[in-house]
């Protein structure tokens, strides 16, 4: 009669090997799941910056220049909030033909989740020039 060896007849995984490569595929998988869910996170995120910063354009061509009293406005769209301010900005150049500046900033705000999400834009206009006749353009 042949007698096997315990080393000779031990075939397969054990217990315990089996257990570790589960946890270990269990781990890869969760973190599969969580940076595919990051990625669709970041894709909506971004989403929204991108519309934020349409709007603050859209809102920014609603005028070439800034009236001598200055431009300060603010509404709601799609679920943005935005507002528009200009101070005057002082330049050391002069003269009748050249205009005065004003900084305009407009800020979007959105809220995402519980956050509350900024965007800012900001950029420089020319005061309107009154026309012959007193009036502004």
């Amino acid at each position: 009669m042949r007698r096997l060896s315990a080393a000779g007849s031990q075939r397969g995984f054990s217990l315990l090997e089996m257990l570790v490569a589960f946890s270990i595929m269990a781990f890869s998988l969760a973190m599969i799941y969580r940076v595919s869910g990051g990625t669709a996170r970041s894709a909506g995120e971004l989403e929204h910056y991108q519309q934020a910063a349409l709007l603050a354009e859209s809102v920014l061509n609603l005028r070439d220049t800034v009236p001598p009293s200055g431009w300060n406005g603010r509404g709601d769209s799609a679920g943005f909030r935005w507002e528009v301010r200009s101070t005057p900005f002082p330049t050391p150049i002069s003269g009748p033909n050249v205009p005065s500046l004003h900084e305009v900033s407009v800020t979007v705000l959105w809220s995402e989740g519980t956050a509350v999400k900024r965007y800012d834009l900001l950029t420089l206009r020319p005061q309107a020039r009154p026309v012959p006749g007193g009036r502004l353009p």
